[in-house]
């Protein structure tokens, strides 16, 4: 999401926080703890939180104590209560004294993320007259590089749709940057303050695929040790990007078209419906019409989703947007590794302008990077990028060996911290957990 829900969660029981940071930080909020009354003031000093949800009874300061300081500090701060000793009389004091709402321990997990939507909401809405954008001017679209015409059309198209709700396909060769313009119709839409969530169907297998889309209960199979959330529910709120989809099966057209008809769903071995207001956008590199003619992909489903089509152009048709995405690339990798160009000689550059990108952005990406991998010099220099002969044989194989090498490397510069080292090389978590095993990385 463009600017995620900042939650603090304070409760003097480790177990507690814990299991709550968890399930937040999964459902795609900024989630800090808090172990009591007075160190969440003391937080509260240098960071902002929209949403505090903070125990009732908590040695030294309670929780009514410390909403009533939180509103001397800022008002518009929603806090939630939660106690165990719920009273009549203790709910109507917090209501009383500006909390947002209450709950009562035992709680169900899924009861509480609803609130907590529900709290997000109204943030959402109050900001909303000053944060929607309503003429041309598109947030959030650093990584979408160039100034052709043809791009310039795109971003038009994706201003047009952001507004609205409607399901889009975006279309386009590998490479092309599809998901990049699914990020940004999400960042400038009315749901930005709630996930993107993404899901590369081509990775996973049917069963797999379920499981990652509606999530699972305890014990639905072997190794479900505890509920998991599916990513339409994470989605609540926000939108879902569907990439690779016409690798889905049969079957999984039928559960996807029920589930965006009816936005309800169930968990893999529960019997609980569960409502997600989501918004749906997919991405392929294939053609679907062509697919529902051959009876591969579901004309009903395909109707479904193809509200919007947004075609990406390939690079070979936006060739002027090369010397900018060369910069781009530069900088952006001269910083991942350390090191101090000032650019490109003209002839390498030239040499760029002279191929035809099978690849797209994608290969061309891949060949600034083994550059400044190979290169010694202060600029790239032709005998830095590949010679022309093997430009047009460059095999999968040798841009895959210098992915694994340059994903260790940022893993290992972060020690293996998943979201430091997923920020930097700019993709998600799940992204770089695929990759991890993909290439059967190991910390060491």
């Amino acid at each position: 999401m463009n600017k995620k829900i900042s939650l603090l969660i304070v409760d003097d029981e480790e177990s507690v926080r814990d299991s709550l940071y968890n399930w937040f930080i999964e459902d795609g909020f900024a989630a800090g703890c808090a172990e009591s009354a007075g160190a969440a003031l003391s937080m509260l000093e240098n960071n902002h939180f929209d949403i505090i949800l903070t125990d009732i009874k908590m040695p030294g300061m309670d929780g009514l104590e410390l909403l009533k300081r939180i509103k001397t500090i800022r008002k518009e701060t929603i806090v939630i209560i939660m106690t165990a000793f719920a009273t009549v009389d203790t709910a109507v004091q917090a209501l009383k004294d500006g909390a947002f709402d209450y709950v009562t321990k035992p709680f169900d997990p899924d009861d509480l993320s609803h609130l907590i939507r529900n709290a997000s909401r109204q943030i959402m809405l109050s900001q909303e007259n000053e944060q929607l954008r309503q003429h041309l001017s598109l947030e959030h679209v650093e990584d979408i590089i160039g100034n052709s015409e043809t791009i310039r059309e795109v971003l038009h198209e994706v201003q047009q749709v952001a507004a609205s709700n409607a399901s889009v396909i975006i279309t386009g060769e590998s490479g092309t940057g599809k998901e990049l313009f699914a990020k940004a119709i999400h960042a400038n839409s009315p749901r930005r303050y709630f996930p993107l969530v993404s899901v590369h169907c081509g990775a996973l297998s049917e069963s797999l695929l379920e499981s990652e889309l509606f999530g699972h209960e305890k014990g639905a199979f072997t190794g479900a040790v505890y509920n998991r959330k599916g990513r339409f529910e994470m989605a609540d709120n926000g939108t879902i990007f569907l990439d690779e989809i016409a690798t889905i099966s049969m079957k999984m057209q039928i559960e996807l078209l029920r589930v965006l008809e009816t936005k309800n769903f169930i968990r893999v071995g529960g019997n609980k419906l569960i409502s997600s207001d989501f918004r749906v956008i997919c991405a392929t590199n294939r053609d679907l019409k062509q697919l529902v003619e051959e009876g591969r992909f579901r004309e009903d489903l395909y109707y479904r989703l193809n509200v919007v089509n947004i075609r990406i152009p390939p690079l070979r048709n936006r060739m002027e947007d090369i010397p900018e995405l060369v910069q781009h690339f530069i900088k952006k990798y001269c910083l991942a590794m350390s090191r101090n160009l000032v650019g490109i000689e003209a002839a390498a550059l030239l040499k760029l302008q002279e191929y035809d990108y099978p690849g797209n952005v994608r290969e061309l990406e891949n060949m600034i990077e083994r550059a400044i991998v190979v290169g010694n010099g202060k600029e790239i220099r032709v005998k830095d990028l590949p010679l022309q002969k093997e430009i047009a044989t460059i095999s999968s194989e040798s841009l895959e060996d210098l992915e694994k090498k340059h994903v260790l490397s940022i893993l290992n510069k972060y020690d293996w911290n998943i979201s430091r080292a997923a920020k930097a090389l700019q993709v998600d978590r799940v992204t770089l957990y695929n990759k991890i095993k993909k290439y059967d990385l190991k910390q060491g």
